[in-house]
Formats: C-alpha cells, sequence, structure tokens
C-alpha cells in the first residue's frame, strides 16, 4: 500500500494504463493458446495485471505525495529488489541441489515430465542468475546510483515497471522450462514473447538509468555505474541479436532462429560467454567497487586500474567467446582469435581482483572481525581464482581435457558461489541495516554461520567437479594396447559417482546457509524502528547531502 500512496495520478493513471494493456494481451493469450504452454503463460500475465489493478486501484483516490519525498532517496523499489533476490536465491539452489542429487540417484525424478533433469535444470540456472543475480543487480543499482550521484530516481513508476516486469520474464521463464519450452539453445531461451517482453523492461532500465545520471548533483560519474551501465548496455545488445527469431504463429510457442549451423553456434557462445562478462561479471565488478570501499571505510586503492579494468574487460571479453567451440567446424582462426584475447583477459581481470584486495589494506582486522567483509573479501580472492583458470582452460591443447567435463562445471560454479554468490550476500547483508535504519543485522553469529556454510558448501562442490572432471578427460582419452578406448562411457559414470555425492553435499551446505540468511534478514526487518532514524553521514538520506567520495 505504501508504493501506491507515493505514486502520483499521472503515475498511477501511466500504470492502471500499462496493467490494461497486459491484462487484453493476458486474455488473448489465454484465450487462443488454451491448454499449451501459450495459454499458461497468457494466464500468468492476466493474474499478474489483475493484481496490479487492483493493487493500482486500491489506493487510486490517495491525496498527492508530499514534496518533501523529493528531498529523500527513493528506496522501496531496492528494499523489493533485494527480498525478491533471496526468495529466488532459495527456490534456484533447491532446485539445482535437487538435480544434483538426480545425479546421484536418477530415481528422483519421481517419473514425472515436469521433475526430469532436463527440464529442472534451466530452472536452477535461470533461477540463480537472473533471478537471484539478476534481482540484486537492478536493486543495488538503483541504491548505488542514487547515493554516487546524489539524485532521487526521476520517478517512482519506472523502477517498479523495471523490478516487476523483470520478475514476471523470470516466472514466465521458469513455468516454461516445467513445460518443456525452449528455443532448444545451449542456454535453453524462453518463448519468443517472454524475449520482447524482456526488451521492453530492459530498454526502460536503461532510459531510467541514463535519466538519473544526467539528473546527478555529483559531476563525477563514479567507476561503479560505469560497471552498472555496461552492464545494462551489453545484456540488452547480446540477449537481441541472440534471440532473433521468427515465430510459427502469433498464438503459439514455436519459432525459428535467424541462425542455424556454425554461425548459430558462433552467436550462442558469443552471447554466453559475454553473459557471463557482463552479466555475471560487470554488473558484480560494479556492486564490489562501492560496497567493498564503503564496507571497510577505506577508499579504493587505485582508482586509475578501475578504470583501465573497466576498458580492458570490455574490449577484450568480446573476442573471447569461440574459445568453447575447439575442436568444432569454426574457422581454426576464429578459435585462436578466442585464445588470445582470452589469455590477455586475465590482466584487467587480476587488476580489478588485486585492487579489491588491496582496498583492504589497513582494514584486515575489520575483515577478521566482520563476517559481511569477509563475504567481499573472499568474493574478490574466488574472482582472481576463477579468472585465471578461465584464461587457461581456453587454451587449445587445455581445453581438449576439459571440454564436455565437470571440470567446466567446477569452474562455473567457482564463479557463480564463489565470486557472484559471495559478493551480492555481502552487498545484501551491508544494505539490510542501512535500508531498514539498523546498528547491524539481527544476529552477527547468523551471518557468521552463512559464511562459513557458503565458504564450506562452495570449496567441496568445486574440488569435487574439479576432481571428477579431470578424471573423466583422463578416461576418455585413455587408450589399450590395441588402439580403443580403453574405458566406456558408463566406466566413467561408475568412477564420477563419489564425487558426485560430494557435489550434491556441497550445494546442500550453500542453500542452508542462504535460508540462515533468509531468516537472518527478515529477523533484520521485523525488528526495525517504525520511524525512521534520522539521516547520518554515513548513509545519508537527503539528496542533497554529501555523496560517496571517489577514492584515488
Amino acid at each position: 500500500m505504501r508504493m501506491v500512496e507515493q505514486l502520483t495520478t499521472n503515475e498511477r493513471e501511466s500504470a492502471l494504463a500499462i496493467l490494461i494493456v497486459m491484462f487484453i494481451v493476458g486474455a488473448v493469450m489465454t484465450v487462443t493458446g488454451r491448454a499449451d504452454a501459450f495459454g499458461v503463460h497468457g494466464a500468468i500475465v492476466l493474474l499478474a495485471a489483475l493484481a496490479g489493478i487492483f493493487w493500482i486501484g486500491s489506493g487510486y483516490y490517495a491525496p498527492e505525495p508530499s514534496p518533501e519525498r523529493l528531498s529523500q532517496y527513493y528506496d522501496d523499489p531496492t528494499k523489493a529488489g533485494l527480498l525478491i533476490a533471496m526468495g529466488w536465491a532459495v527456490v534456484g539452489m533447491f532446485v539445482g541441489d535437487w538435480v544434483a542429487w538426480q545425479l546421484v540417484n536418477p530415481n528422483l525424478a519421481f517419473d514425472a515430465g515436469w521433475s526430469s533433469f532436463g527440464r529442472l535444470r534451466p530452472v536452477h540456472t535461470s533461477g540463480v542468475i537472473f533471478g537471484f543475480g539478476g534481482n540484486a543487480l537492478i536493486a543495488t543499482s538503483f541504491y548505488v546510483m542514487q547515493r554516487t550521484c546524489r539524485a532521487r530516481l526521476p520517478d517512482q513508476l519506472t523502477p517498479w515497471f523495471v523490478l516487476l516486469g523483470y520478475n514476471l520474464f523470470c516466472v514466465i521463464a521458469a513455468t516454461g522450462y516445467l513445460m518443456g519450452v525452449t528455443q532448444s539453445k545451449e542456454y535453453a531461451e524462453p518463448e519468443w514473447y517472454a524475449d520482447i517482453w524482456l526488451v521492453i523492461v530492459w530498454v526502460v532500465y536503461f532510459v531510467l538509468y541514463m535519466r538519473t545520471l544526467a539528473r546527478r548533483k555529483e559531476p563525477h560519474i563514479y567507476v561503479a555505474n560505469w560497471y552498472y551501465l555496461a552492464f545494462i548496455l551489453v545484456v540488452a545488445m547480446l540477449h537481441i541479436v541472440n534471440n532473433l527469431a521468427v515465430p510459427v504463429s502469433w498464438t503459439g510457442v514455436k519459432s525459428y532462429s535467424l541462425f542455424s549451423g556454425v554461425q548459430d553456434a558462433m552467436t550462442e557462445w558469443w552471447y554466453g560467454h559475454n553473459a557471463v562478462a557482463f552479466f555475471l561479471t560487470s554488473g558484480f565488478l560494479g556492486m564490489m567497487y562501492y560496497y567493498m570501499p564503503k564496507r571497510a571505510e577505506r577508499p579504493i586503492y587505485s582508482y586509475r586500474m578501475s578504470i583501465i579494468s573497466f576498458w580492458g574487460i570490455t574490449f577484450f571479453y568480446m573476442w573471447a567467446g569461440s574459445h568453447h567451440l575447439h575442436y568444432t567446424a569454426l574457422p581454426q582462426w576464429v578459435q585462436s582469435l578466442g585464445v588470445t584475447f582470452s589469455v590477455m583477459l586475465l590482466v584487467p581481470s587480476w587488476v580489478s581482483a588485486g585492487n579489491a584486495l588491496m582496498t583492504l589494506n589497513g582494514a584486515w582486522h575489520k575483515v577478521r572481525d566482520d563476517a559481511v567483509l569477509r563475504f567481499m573479501m573472499v568474493a574478490a580472492v574466488f574472482y582472481g581464482l576463477t579468472t585465471f583458470e578461465g584464461s587457461f582452460m581456453a587454451i587449445r591443447p587445455v581445453n581438449s581435457l576439459s571440454h564436455y567435463t565437470d571440470w567446466t562445471v567446477g569452474h562455473v560454479h567457482a564463479g557463480a558461489l564463489g565470486w557472484v554468490a559471495m559478493i551480492t550476500f555481502g552487498a545484501i547483508y551491508a544494505s539490510v541495516p542501512w535500508l531498514w535504519k539498523r546498528e547491524a543485522m539481527y544476529s552477527a553469529r547468523l551471518v557468521e554461520a552463512h559464511f562459513w556454510l557458503a565458504l564450506g558448501g562452495t570449496i567441496t562442490y568445486v574440488f569435487a567437479m574439479w576432481n571428477s572432471g579431470i578424471i573423466q578427460g583422463l578416461m576418455w582419452r585413455t587408450y589399450n594396447e590395441n588402439g580403443t578406448l580403453a574405458y566406456s562411457f558408463t566406466d566413467s559414470l561408475v568412477a564420477m559417482h563419489p564425487y558426485y555425492i560430494a557435489r550434491a553435499i556441497g550445494g546442500l551446505m550453500f542453500l542452508i546457509g542462504a535460508i540462515i540468511g533468509c531468516y537472518n534478514i527478515w529477523m533484520t526487518i521485523r525488528t526495525a524502528p517504525d520511524v525512521a532514524s534520522e539521516p547520518t553521514a554515513d548513509h545519508p538520506i537527503p539528496a542533497g547531502a554529501p555523496a560517496l567520495q571517489p577514492g584515488e
């Protein structure tokens, strides 16, 4: 209700217009699609529109919000985004651990089509990457952008449209996966109509960010905004190009990609690796460059290093995707180009990791005592380790051993759990007390428990997959004296079984940590004071208060 009361009359009318259009589209999809996935998704859109119309309508005649609100930051979308992110974290990690146990015991699929590994696996990946990670990026970008620009978001409606519209896309994608509906690509992209909706949401997000930057009172654009903006802009470009498709009809889910053969493979891995670059790297580096110095109360070790790293990552990453296609029909020179730029990527990546760790000089005692800061420190370490491993695995002889094995799975999760999730949990734990006006989290011991469960789960998972993958690669290339393979594929599966158990246990530890985090956040919010505290020097509320000073 509070959100509705803060909308102006014009914003309420605009929101109702958007929701009425969504209602009509959802109704048409439901009628034409009937019982198939198209109809189910139409019903979801219809219900979302109805809920929004009821929400806006219940406060339609509320008085105009006070002009005094314009002197304060608008943090309600950030609060909602962080809570939604934690919800997606638990859902996505639960499904991920479920499919990990399915690899230990396939009977856990329960003979139900929707519970098969092939359908649950993309629910896991999209849930944790786009649900958890995407919501955290959107929410923290709203928070960081306002503080570093010393400017309030330009309106109240647009950030809610971005946040809720993005989550509508996530729900449509996840339910589509359960029904077995994708574009049949490597990343199991959702349906064509979901892609169009995401483009609309993402363009609005980009415009919102630019409008806020244009209104800034701080002449300097802090480096975190560079990284967030690169994340927004390049992800839009990647999504549009990779998902160019022609639907068979406007009343069904089936579509045909504009690319085929080796061109489709190259486009897919240009998208895939740059999604890693600009979604899972650039956006979270923006998060790190704000929250780590703020939490450590230390300036960035070198502001120039952060800029050099930004341009290095932005340029080099664009050319690295072809290293996923060694020993394929892709031209040799394109493969070699991918190797070259992948190795060169080590320089800007380690510059960022080193810059983060050297920022903690003089604050290591805080890392020892503060589990929130320790989340961020460990994230920087894993970022450095994972980027080194990625450059190493791109080299053709190494790739011949690692490709198609669990080594790649271990590498991905070293980055996903050790880097992305750790920096996100650290940022959320730092933000919640600031946003809800608390001195600290409800329980420092629970934060500590979450940290050790997350770290233990990550190490267990990654080491299990490293061992599993290298053994797989060696078994698959071992020949006997007759020149035939010494081991069958089934032999390698039997050898992997204990490592799959270890992987599932590591994932379970990480999931338990996330559940503990949800409880701790909920208790922090429940015990928050009803009346907001006065602004402080560190966390000002008025938009004209001093902003975070850039560190040189």
